[in-house]
């Protein structure tokens, strides 16, 4: 009789544990409906209802699809993921009063946003603080997203970390918010930023602010093929009392920007653009100086048709 209750007493523990795993178990991929339901287990037949509750039934290194039109919800990101929006279809995050989306992942890990549409709901009371706003991680994808309508950035690039950290921005518009896209590392690492096809349009204040200011570490980007329109300042580069700003610009339309095309800010440190291939065009004053700020030319720009001129500082030889 003793062995047979232990018998049974060694079932039930399994029986638990084995409830207990499959409850906490998480999917390699999930999914979200404008349809879905939170308590779901955010499967293909069942899905969730926003991306915060499909996160937490998401593996690390998994990735979050979306069904059907929708709108999902701001999420903080704390781990290595994929989000895909799916093409063709409104995959949107409404902030109203907060921020879109958060990475706050951890050393060397590896977040995608991919077919978003984050709405910053301008104009209202309660407008969004930024679209994306990336505090930590190895890197950052941002690919085919339209981030619009936020009080601060559409997408904020704000780390603090000694580690080097790479972002890539392609296929995207961060458009009619304070800055499109801003870029800084306050900590000892170097930052790479990598934007290709990307339009930063009918921003109040900057298209694209590289500041260099607090860090210790490069902050080294590269905008490819790309619009940048109607900004305050289209492109600026901020150097540091400690780090080195530089930007390429390459086969891309700076044009009809109100205050500046481009800006090169070297009174605290600093400061490169460097432009080949480049329309600057329209601009209130097409090239600014500061500080002894860096525009430097591959001579093979075209430079025409802008309020004030400016001009480049230096030239450089092709290899």
């Amino acid at each position: 009789m003793l062995s047979r209750k232990l018998l049974l007493a060694a079932l039930a523990t399994t029986s638990l544990a084995l409830a207990a795993h499959s409850a906490n178990a998480q999917a390699t991929r999930t999914w979200v409906s404008g349809m879905g339901n939170d308590a779901d287990p955010c499967s293909r037949t069942a899905p969730c209802k926003t991306f915060a509750g499909a996160i937490s039934k998401t593996a690390a290194g998994g990735e979050i699809n979306v069904l059907d039109p929708g709108g999902f919800g701001a999420l903080t990101i704390t781990k290595s993921i994929t989000i895909d929006g799916g093409g063709g279809q409104v995959a949107s995050v409404l902030a109203a009063g907060t921020n879109g989306i958060v990475v706050n992942a951890g050393a060397g890990q590896t977040v995608i946003l991919r077919n978003l549409r984050i709405n910053g709901v301008s104009g209202t009371p309660t407008g969004g603080l930024n679209g994306i706003r990336f505090l930590a991680g190895g890197s950052l994808h941002i690919e085919n997203c339209t981030i619009f309508g936020f009080t601060q950035n559409a997408i904020d690039i704000a780390l603090s970390t000694a580690a080097a950290t790479r972002v890539f921005v392609t296929d995207t518009t961060a458009t009619s918010s304070a800055v499109g896209i801003s870029a800084k590392n306050s900590g000892a690492g170097n930052l790479l930023l990598s934007m290709q096809r990307v339009n930063l349009n009918q921003n109040s204040s900057f298209g694209l602010k590289a500041d260099g200011g607090g860090g210790t570490g490069f902050l080294l980007a590269t905008l490819a093929d790309s619009m940048v329109s109607g900004n305050g300042t289209g492109v600026g580069a901020i150097g540091g009392p400690s780090a080195g700003v530089g930007i390429h610009v390459t086969r891309s339309s700076i044009v009809n920007n109100v205050t500046n095309g481009a800006q090169s800010n070297g009174t605290a440190g600093a400061a490169q653009i460097l432009f080949s291939n480049t329309v600057i065009s329209g601009n209130g004053t097409a090239l600014s100086s500061v500080g002894g700020g860096a525009l430097a030319t591959y001579k093979n720009n075209e430079t025409e048709a802008n309020f004030a001129l400016g001009g480049f500082t230096g030239v450089i030889a092709p290899e």
